[in-house]
């Protein structure tokens, strides 16, 4: 009995613990979300072809390369920020969304013109400029989103995101059955985006209270400018391989890429997402306690690993019997298979340097987070262009490869470095 009442008491402990919360929540709409995208996968796969596939990669690519200037760290700033500066911190990143994209807005369309003209195909520049219109609407809601997750709401988030995410996927279905290509993938991610914003500014009773105010924005942009550099090169990272691909293997090559790497990649990317979303604010909220940050860290870093190597390994053993069942025996033909077992192992290091990255930000050093990402990056492009030798398989192996040797060293790297150089290290060091 006393057994059965301290397993039960544990039980009780570790579910009343905030990142397990905000992560099952976050994990748990992922899992909803991925069963739909399951679907919209196995639909495309079989309505779809390879060029289809390569133009909706091309279009997506592009948005998410000028989406990047959004990352500018200002979400992570109003985290971040102390309790007395944040409603004037609110305000003045209100302001400044509006300004940042009304711009990003302007850059996309202007890409699309040098996008459809760099592939010698014009009926790019239309879906390019229309994704865009999604930008005019996020200033709207944006600053609520972020004290939502600065007060560990992230039930409301988790929410939000898998009606959004799954209504776009019912959608995508639709549109590919009714012959649309690659407007299937690209109409639904316009049509969803009002979700997001009524969810975020339904939940969050914050409005600007203030005339246009640019107070203070060198303090968001000193410190956004190194959130903004890193995630400048996550975004070339994740998709600089599409565009090397699509460059010197073709277009047809790029949609068996793309088509292996989002069904290989897909389900451990949204668990990844959903751990790094939930361990920021559970980090910030204790960054000025060496002991109970390091606690939380390597708690966050135990239950990921639990969660995602297991999975990952499954998935990736059993694609080859999958893969021609649910897909279609069409992308076992084309050599999609090896290509999306390389891709999966990939994602087994992954959470451990969003973890890295996250506690460097959660102790004020993003600066030593980018300057990780750019050594990071150049090893993967090198590795990418090596790898382009040997056709989609090699570029696959090098990103398996690179992932594996430096994640590790990163990880470990700067958790030492945190804890040697954190206040309460340095305090009792003197001592």
């Amino acid at each position: 009995m006393n057994l059965a009442k301290d397993f039960t008491s544990k039980i009780r402990y570790k579910l009343s613990d905030k990142f397990i919360q905000n992560f099952s929540w976050l994990g748990g709409a992922q899992i909803v979300y991925r069963f739909f995208r399951l679907a919209t996968t196995i639909t495309l796969a079989r309505l779809l072809n390879p060029v289809d596939y390569g133009l909706a990669a091309l279009v997506l690519t592009t948005n998410e390369f000028v989406n990047v200037f959004a990352q500018s760290g200002i979400d992570v700033k109003l985290i971040q920020a102390p309790e007395k500066e944040l409603n004037e911190l609110c305000n003045t990143a209100y302001w400044l969304n509006w300004l940042m994209y009304s711009g990003i807005f302007l850059i996309q369309c202007i890409v699309a013109f040098i996008i459809g003209w760099a592939y010698g195909n014009m009926q790019l520049i239309l879906p390019i400029c229309l994704m865009a219109t999604v930008y005019l609407t996020i200033p709207i809601a944006l600053v609520q989103c972020v004290l939502i997750q600065r007060e560990n709401r992230m039930s409301v988030i988790a929410v939000t995101h898998m009606l959004q995410l799954c209504i776009d996927c019912v959608l995508t279905i639709i549109l590919a059955f009714l012959g649309l290509g690659m407007w299937a993938i690209i109409l639904p991610k316009i049509l969803v985006a009002p979700i997001w914003v009524w969810r975020c500014y339904a939940h969050h009773p914050w409005r600007v209270n203030s005339k246009f105010t640019l107070k203070n924005w060198q303090e968001i942009v000193k410190f956004g400018r190194n959130i903004l550099g890193s995630q400048l090169l996550t975004t070339l990272r994740n998709n600089i391989d599409y565009f090397l691909v699509g460059t010197f293997l073709g277009v047809e090559q790029l949609g068996v890429y793309y088509f292996a790497f989002n069904a290989g990649l897909g389900i451990s990317l949204g668990i990844i997402t959903a751990f790094s979303s939930a361990l920021f604010p559970y980090l910030c909220s204790v960054s000025n306690n060496l002991e109970r940050l390091k606690e939380r860290f390597f708690k966050g870093l135990k239950t990921v690993a639990l969660i995602t190597i297991p999975l990952i390994l499954l998935q990736s053993t059993t694609s080859p019997f999958y893969v021609p069942l649910i897909f279609g025996q069409k992308w076992v033909i084309a050599g999609a298979v090896p290509i999306l077992i390389l891709i999966c192992l990939s994602a087994i290091p992954r959470p451990f340097g969003d973890a890295a990255s996250q506690i460097l930000r959660a102790v004020n050093k993003p600066d030593i987070d980018f300057k990780w990402n750019v050594i990071f990056t150049a090893i993967l492009v090198f590795g990418l262009l090596v790898g382009l030798q040997w056709g989609l398989v090699g570029v696959a192996a090098a990103v398996l490869i690179v992932h594996v040797v430096t994640i590790p060293i990163f990880t470990l790297w700067s958790s030492r470095y945190v804890i040697t150089t954190h206040p309460d290290t340095i305090f009792k060091t003197s001592l």
